[in-house]
């Protein structure tokens, strides 16, 4: 299977500019050693479940690092660490450019490919269940729907593949960017089809795969996003407010009695999981806290005992760390403060503790005998999500918002909830409100750029950003030259050059 993916895939790779780290030439030199065809593969339901697991291993690759990077590295959760920062200060310096433009879309379209592979062979395939040829179409729909997404948030338009690329065609392959209306367009289509397909409205096993209720989650974000960026109004906050009630309804969902207890590699698929990226012992690959978490080095001895115990062994590499400007932002009685970083202090010539360094709890992962293990499951989606974005989309709507945020801050400030009762206000104080929440309860998760993008407050709220109001076109990312050499028809965001 590797070599037919490999066989059919490559010139697409290739046209869209995609291939990034080898030359051409060495890319060209492989040869292929089957000659195994698409028609010969897809026959059964076994083969399609193994293209189904192939979907979700190349999507943990992006969720690794490159979906924390576009959704949170440019926002101001985030500075320089104890280590070197080996290039990471360009994203919340937000000093990008063709030359250094972070991660490309290219394996983005790997899981868009497999995506498609699916969509096109498993209706002629007889499975045993209609329901489960039903599920894992609907799985292939949303996860191409949330790729897709996720491509338009960080560039606008790209290049819009919905079939899957099994052979070479100069027309077909070189392919210029759609219009993010048109990619958006599709990404709705997507989940429509996904949702009517879907069984049920039950949750996957483990939460590690999509399900309706995730597949609404992204919904309901999508038409935030297009109500609030793309001039959507009301029409979409109602489809969005719609879709979260229909996730919420008979799934079982539940708020973690305890905040930390969210993300530990021992509560997988917990109570709040909606859907979850799954890494576990003995597979390849480790989650982006390991950049974040600090090495037993660099534990300083005059650190306090309860810094000490709350960081235990070291592990990983603290190249980026929690910025002032988050941790300026927690209170000490809110209980998400300790779960989501910790603050280092060491006292100076005069016995006055100063700051040293701070490090990210959230997916600290666990010890072996081995070391520190980052492989806690990276949350795409949690209950979280679902009383925060309504409460986002009834604010919108002119209603209510404080039942869901009441329900987050009890939680977070337990026996101390009444010094903190949210009570509703104007939009504008509410939208404050919620936006100020987000970024406690999901600081770290790969979501507050795009959260400040929505809410239209990056040149506001990133220090970096600040002064250059006028440069709009820093909301979008720029296209490596990499990947405009390669096809002529890609063409470099505004503000950023040829």
């Amino acid at each position: 299977m590797k070599n037919l993916k490999y066989r059919i895939f490559f010139h697409f790779v290739l046209a869209m500019g995609l291939l990034t780290g080898n030359s051409c030439t060495d890319m060209l030199e492989v040869e292929p050693i089957s000659t195994i065809t698409a028609a010969g593969f897809w026959v059964n339901e076994d083969n399609a479940n193994g293209a189904l697991s192939g979907m979700y291993v190349r999507f943990r690759e992006q969720a690794n690092t490159n979906l924390f990077i576009w959704g949170e590295g440019r926002s101001e959760t985030l500075n320089y660490g104890l280590q070197g920062s080996e290039g990471l200060e360009r994203y919340f310096l937000n000093d990008l450019d063709p030359t250094f433009s972070g991660p490309v879309w290219l394996r983005m379209y790997t899981v868009v490919h497999d995506a498609n592979l699916i969509i096109k062979y498993v209706p002629n395939i007889t499975f045993s269940n209609a329901a489960n040829k039903n599920r894992m179409l609907a799985q292939a729909y949303t996860m191409r729907a949330f790729l897709y997404f996720t491509m338009a948030k960080t560039w606008g338009g790209v290049p819009l593949i919905t079939d899957p690329t099994e052979g070479y065609n100069a027309e077909l392959t070189y392919r210029p960017r759609a219009t993010v209306e048109e990619v958006l367009s599709q990404v709705k289509e997507d989940l429509d089809r996904a949702i009517q397909l879907y069984p049920n409205n039950a949750l996957a096993t483990g939460k590690a795969f999509w399900s309706k209720p995730a597949a609404n989650v992204l919904k309901a974000e999508v038409y935030l996003w297009t109500g609030k960026v793309m001039g959507g109004g009301q029409t979409d906050f109602s489809t969005a407010l719609t879709a979260l009630n229909e996730a919420q309804e008979g799934s079982g969902l539940s708020l973690q009695s305890n905040f930390d207890n969210i993300f530990r590699y021992n509560n997988k698929g917990n109570s709040e999981i909606i859907f979850a990226v799954r890494y576990l012992d003995l597979e390849a690959g480790a989650n982006y806290n390991a950049n974040m978490y600090i090495r037993d080095d660099e534990i300083p001895p005059a650190a306090s005992p309860a810094v000490k115990a709350k960081l235990g062994q070291g592990g990983g590499l603290n190249r980026w760390a929690p910025s002032q400007t988050l941790r300026s932002q927690f209170d000490s009685k809110d209980s998400r403060k300790d779960a989501t970083f910790v603050e280092i202090t060491i006292p100076n010539a005069n016995g006055i503790q100063t700051y040293y360094g701070s490090v990210v709890m959230k997916y600290r992962g666990f010890l072996d005998p081995s070391g520190r293990r980052f492989i806690d499951d990276i949350v795409i989606y949690r209950f979280a999500d679902v009383l925060l974005l309504k409460a986002e989309a009834k604010n919108a709507l002119g209603q209510d918002p404080s039942p869901e945020i009441n329900l987050i801050r009890q939680r977070a400030y337990k026996e101390h909830f009444e010094e903190f009762r949210f009570v509703n206000g104007t939009k504008e104080q509410n939208d404050e409100a919620i936006l100020q929440e987000r970024l406690r309860e999901f600081a770290f998760e790969g979501k507050r750029w795009w959260d400040l993008v929505r809410f239209d407050k990056a040149f506001e709220l990133v220090p970096s950003l600040r002064g250059r109001a006028g440069q709009r076109h820093l909301l979008l990312w720029p296209i490596s030259l990499s990947t405009i050499s390669l096809n002529s028809k890609i063409v470099q965001n505004p503000g950023y050059g040829n």
